[in-house]
């Protein structure tokens, strides 16, 4: 029987401030759980930054026991340094679910965008204003960081997929294309 209850983590990645968003789901009801930052601007050395990032992940994951993970995908920049430093922290979220067993989707930011607003090109204020409507949050439950809202916005997003009707046509992954598509894949 499918688990019709389900907590959802919902990661923003970023190298100064990351956000989290946690979200209760009960069939086509949400409801925030949690949302916050993981602040590393003080912290001098990239490294230790990483650590922090992995470490502060794996304390939200065992406080809040989710069953999947949603994490906003890099957005594609023209400076490589920063994004290069951003897939790290990526990759270190990432690394911290996968340490928990807990099934990892990535959205790109115009996804989320959309499934939130309805337009790809919304400003982070206005997927925290919808947020905030959607969730029924209070003014004190909006966070001072957008990164937070962008990552209950990652975790909401998810949510909208999994309660959204599925096609006959689902692939979970290329390799799941080929096993389901065999005699159309050629080697």
């Amino acid at each position: 029987m499918k688990k019709t209850e389900k907590i959802i983590l919902g990661i923003d990645p970023g190298t100064n401030v990351m956000g989290y968003g946690v979200l209760k789901t009960a069939g086509n009801k949400a409801s925030m759980v949690a949302m916050g930052v993981i602040d590393m601007r003080k912290m001098r050395d990239p490294y230790l930054r990483l650590g922090k990032i992995f470490e502060r992940v794996t304390g939200i994951i065992d406080e809040y026991l989710p069953d999947e993970m949603a994490i906003e995908a890099p957005f594609f920049g023209k400076n490589v340094q920063s994004m290069l430093k951003l897939g790290r922290a990526q990759g270190v979220a990432i690394a911290a679910a996968i340490h928990h067993d807990v099934p990892i989707h990535e959205y790109a930011p115009l996804k989320i965008k959309m499934a939130i607003t309805g337009q790809g090109q919304a400003s982070k204020e206005q997927v925290a204003g919808m947020l905030k409507r959607l969730l029924k949050l209070e003014e004190q439950d909006m966070p001072k960081f957008m990164d937070a809202t962008d990552a209950l916005g990652a975790a909401y997003c998810h949510f909208m997929q999994g309660n959204a009707p599925q096609s006959e046509h689902h692939y979970g992954s290329w390799k799941d294309f080929a096993i389901k598509n065999h005699e159309r894949v050629k080697e």
